[in-house]
């Protein structure tokens, strides 16, 4: 009799390719003792590998130059990158190695100097390529999505008062991420534990990936953000993926059908129901490839990044990830319980699969249509409310990534010794709400918004470099609860609306299954 294995669910093999894809890259993780170095030798392009130096020098034309020791490849990585083309014209090298018959090497008219990859960062296109899909569907999903819920509300008082409730159980979360993120770098103090000569080595390491950042966040102003939400054209909001810009256009094309002869919106919110559901069968292929997609991702970064950086930044990303961890866990669940009846346990199994891409992707937009299937399949939310309620909240509502601003802007004000009082705790709190209406639902974009919360209150901006090193992994922390959240208001407003299924006649989908 042969023996038959148990098919595992998707979000067991998600798990299961998260869990081996961070094994793998902790295996095949990039040497940091080796640098590929590309540089032209008689008018011919060369490539060269080197390893243990000593010393390592950069030298160009206008005589200044840069020096480094053995230990400092990220910083050797981070100039490079960080000069200017006129700089890097004619740019030489000088490498000084230990106990090689070569012991000092020079090498002119340097084009690139990089990591040398390893089997784990090589298949990391994969995984890339599995966000781009997800991502593909993102916006046409809102834009769909939006347009039929705020159309099948039925009327403008009614969007008007499910709109303002959801905004509201939004702020809800926001402000209660926040909060506890504060009450806990407080108590904490991780920004005190951090030794001089930790600081010294991130901020050399680190200080130039942030200059773009900061001038990125220079442009940055609430005022303009407002006005920017509505397109003059939105065709091209949509090629730019303008999120904001998107909602409000398809909000307005669902108001505006309720206000139409119903024989005339039906055929318009027939074809955009069905192309939502278009979209959503899409992703439902797009699924089968995720434990591939995922492994591919958690391998590439944790070959690529390692875990060396968390024991130097290691209070910070326990007190950020605890926050994070409790928020989830307990501020959500109990949010969950009291305004929808709904059991913590039962909720967070059937997003399972929403917090797991989240944290792979580190993107709520890409999450947004795992996100609408398991609300409507899993959860009993009926479809006029996921296709409101989610892909606002997509944009809007960010709980991890304000806390993650919150904690991050406390962390760098203790390194420097600067003490915020509490009306600068306020106002780090006021401009974490704004600024996480303006943030992209996309990787990394909250490091810019914590250059706009460090400037309400005079920290250095600089300090970014001190956390910039574990920010791709806190990035994908922070998206679940980000995620997490949305569904959470979700569940809320159907059962404010009287419209949450009861348990009992959910059916089990196919995209639960296999």
């Amino acid at each position: 009799m042969a023996l038959t294995l148990p098919k595992l669910k998707l979000h067991n093999k998600i798990l299961l390719a998260l869990i081996l894809g961070a094994l793998f890259g902790a295996a095949f993780n990039v040497d940091k003792h080796k640098l590929q170095l590309e540089y032209v030798r008689d008018g011919v392009s060369e490539t060269v590998l080197l390893e243990h130096w000593e010393r390592f020098e950069f030298l160009d034309p206008t005589g200044s130059g840069r020096a480094f020791g053995s230990e400092d490849q990220s910083a050797i990585l981070s100039y490079f990158r960080n000069l200017d083309r006129s700089r890097r014209a004619g740019l030489s090298v000088r490498v000084e190695f230990s106990g090689s018959v070569d012991a000092v090497r020079e090498f002119g008219s340097v084009r690139t100097v990089n990591k040398v990859k390893t089997i784990a960062t090589l298949i990391k296109p994969v995984g890339t390529i599995f966000i781009r899909l997800l991502m593909f569907v993102a916006i046409p999903l809102v834009l769909s999505s939006l347009i039929v819920g705020a159309a099948s509300l039925g009327d403008i008082r009614k969007v008007g008062r499910i709109g303002a409730k959801t905004l509201f159980f939004y702020s809800v979360t926001i402000v209660s991420a926040i909060t506890l993120g504060l009450v806990l770098v407080n108590w904490i103090q991780p920004g005190t534990r951090l030794s001089a000569d930790a600081h010294d080595r991130l901020m050399v390491e680190f200080q130039g990936n942030i200059q773009q950042k900061i001038e990125q966040g220079a442009s940055f102003d609430i005022t303009d953000t407002i006005i920017r939400v509505v397109a003059t054209n939105p065709i091209k909001a949509m090629a730019d993926g303008e999120m904001l810009q998107i909602i409000f256009f398809a909000l307005i094309v669902g108001v505006s059908l309720t206000l139409i002869r119903p024989e005339k919106a039906a055929p318009v919110v027939g074809f955009f129901d069905g192309f939502s559901d278009v979209m959503i069968r899409m992703v439902d292929l797009i699924m089968k490839i995720a434990p591939y997609g995922v492994f591919a991702l958690i391998a590439g970064t944790v070959g690529e990044f390692g875990f060396d950086i968390l024991g130097t930044l290691g209070w910070y990303a326990i007190t950020l990830v605890l926050a994070l961890t409790i928020h989830q866990f307990v501020t959500l669940g109990v949010l969950v319980k009291v305004f929808s009846g709904m059991h913590p346990v039962r909720f967070f199994r059937g997003i399972k699969d929403v917090m797991l891409i989240g944290f792979s992707s580190s993107s709520s937009a890409a999450t947004l249509a795992v996100n609408m299937e398991a609300c409507e399949q899993k959860l009993g939310v009926p479809k006029e409310i996921t296709s409101f309620v989610l892909p606002l909240g997509a944009t809007v509502n960010m709980d991890g990534t304000s806390m993650y601003q919150a904690v991050a802007a406390v962390f760098i004000a203790q390194v420097y010794g600067i003490d915020l009082s509490l009306t600068g705790q306020l106002t780090i709190l006021l401009t974490a709400v704004l600024a996480s209406i303006g943030t992209a639902p996309v990787p990394g974009v909250g490091i810019v918004m914590l250059i706009i919360v460090l400037r309400s209150v005079n920290v250095p901006e600089e300090g970014i470099a001190l956390i910039l090193g574990i920010d791709r992994l806190m990035d994908m922390c922070r998206t679940v609860p980000n995620v997490s959240g949305d569904a959470a208001v979700a569940v809320i407003m159907a059962k404010q609306e009287g419209v949450l299924a009861p348990q009992s006649i959910i059916i089990p989908d196919e995209f639960s299954a296999a």
